[in-house]
């Protein structure tokens, strides 16, 4: 694969793969660059390089989420073990990170569960087909199709929501 071919997959499914990953870890972009990383060392170009790129950045994101997940366990056990043998002298206060204002957009795909939110954004964003986003998931056409519809229809009761507030 050429880097002119590299540049096309980057310019055209780069946003749409960072919002895919965003769905489970709060570094999207890390997950996304490893991907195309580990695209480049491939010895033969997959079939299908979008819907590569969407399973391997599915597994980098989710592997990415647990490992944040197990360091903010033990920075919380080493949080408390300090405090408790600084028998009240606080070296340092732990405060949570404050998260990033993301766009209307993000936001209510946020609110659909995991499963529907990964479908709109490979189907939307990503233009994967169904047969593809089953793979991609795990599951049959079929429900990748129904989720999709279930989401769109939940988005749209949503925005009606909003405007009769």
């Amino acid at each position: 694969m050429g880097p002119a071919h590299l540049d096309r997959l980057l310019s055209e499914h780069g946003a749409a793969l960072v919002l895919y990953a965003r769905g489970w870890t709060r570094w999207p972009d890390d997950a996304v660059q490893e991907a195309f990383v580990e695209l480049v060392r491939q010895s033969q170009t997959p079939d299908d390089p979008v819907a590569w790129l969407y399973a391997v950045v599915r597994r980098r994101a989710i592997s990415a989420a647990r490992s944040e997940s197990r360091r903010q366990k033990r920075q919380a056990i080493a949080a408390r073990r300090q405090e408790a043998d600084s028998q009240g002298d606080r070296w340092f206060v732990h405060s949570p990170e404050a998260k990033m204002d993301a766009d209307e957009a993000v936001g209510r795909l946020k609110r659909l569960p995991l499963e529907m939110r990964e479908v709109v954004v490979a189907r939307i964003w990503g233009n994967l087909s169904f047969d593809a986003i089953g793979q991609l998931t795990g599951t049959s056409s079929s429900t990748a199709h129904r989720r999709y519809i279930q989401a769109l229809k939940q988005l749209q009761k949503s925005l009606q929501v909003d405007t009769e507030s």
